[in-house]
């Protein structure tokens, strides 16, 4: 049996999970409401402190989705209760970063500035210290839809391997080449 399926994942006071007919689970939070659609062969079982998710057979497909639904589960029972952050670093001279709301001005080498729109679900802000890489902060409930947009703005210009610079996640650890071998 699936180690991450059979685990149960705990309630914590204040969140209220209901499932409807079409096995879409709709979990609220002090800090919001989140919907997931879940296959309908997981059997979704809810009491007061927990969820319990259970399988009807030892399928391949049935074995992995035991596992992935839990997870997402336990995500949306975080995400209510505590949300999410994420947190990108700009590496290079001149990079700059500024937000007004929700819109996200960028300026990452280009000829010109990137204009990027965060969805309202998540809220934006930026940092820029003396001596210090400018950072973005983003805030929200829904991890997947953090993950999505974290990778968007690291994809407008990647970290390259010699210098370093680009759009990089806080603490993430660049692969580093070395450069042209001085040679005669």
């Amino acid at each position: 049996m699936s180690r991450i399926g059979k685990k149960p994942v705990a309630l914590p006071k204040g969140v209220t999970v209901t499932v409807s007919a079409d096995n879409t689970v709709t979990v609220k939070g002090p800090k919001g409401e989140l919907k997931q659609t879940i296959d309908r062969d997981i059997k979704i079982e809810v009491t007061e402190t927990e969820i319990i998710l259970g399988r009807p057979t030892d399928q391949i497909r049935h074995r992995a989705m035991h596992g992935l639904y839990r997870a997402l589960l336990a995500n949306l029972v975080k995400g209510v209760t505590e949300g999410y952050k994420k947190e990108l670093e700009l590496v290079g001279v001149g990079y700059k970063a500024a937000n007004t709301g929700n819109t996200l001005d960028l300026s990452l080498g280009y000829s010109h500035n990137i204009i990027f729109e965060i969805p309202k679900e998540l809220t934006v802000a930026t940092t820029t210290e003396k001596g210090q890489n400018p950072k973005i902060f983003l805030e929200g409930i829904d991890k997947q839809l953090i993950g999505a947009v974290a990778a968007k703005l690291r994809s407008l210009r990647k970290p390259e391997p010699y210098k370093g610079k680009g759009v990089k996640y806080a603490g993430e650890v660049l692969r580093r080449k070395a450069g042209k071998a001085a040679g005669k």
